[in-house]
């Protein structure tokens, strides 16, 4: 059954509002076996390396969370704006970024690249390398 990338994009908005130690596992039906997932930290592929990177995030994150802001859809891509929050030794924490996905004629995710801020977003939050890192900016401009 080939699903409408329209109907694939809002489920996966969905499961990634919804994301949780137990909906981890309809990962496998959201994207392709072999599909790709980038960030500022990661490069792995396949469903099993996908799915062993959010368990890392349950294990090593408190009450992580996903809301998806805005969506743009075209053919078989999405552009997605969202906010991550979670609590990370006991500090609230924001993430603002977006993801770029690319799905397979069936609707399945093959290619997710998430593309954020690494250093203003979370390194500059931890307070020694934050103040290094400021200043280098400041420096820099």
């Amino acid at each position: 059954m080939n699903l409408p990338v329209t109907t694939s994009c809002s489920a996966i908005v969905a499961w990634y509002e919804q994301l949780s130690p137990q909906t981890l596992p309809q990962l496998h039906q959201l994207y392709a076996p072999d599909a790709w997932f980038q960030d500022p930290f990661n490069r792995i592929q396949g469903t099993a390396a996908i799915e062993a990177l959010f368990q890392r995030m349950f294990h090593t994150l408190q009450q992580p969370r996903f809301v998806v802001q805005e969506r743009i859809e075209q053919a078989d891509k999405a552009f997605l704006v969202w906010d991550f929050t979670f609590l990370w030794q006991g500090k609230a924490m924001h993430i603002h970024g977006g993801t770029l996905l690319h799905f397979a004629p069936d609707g399945r995710v093959v290619n997710h690249r998430d593309y954020w801020d690494a250093a203003g977003e979370l390194y500059e939050k931890i307070p020694l390398l934050g103040a290094l890192l400021r200043r280098i900016k400041r420096h820099m401009a």
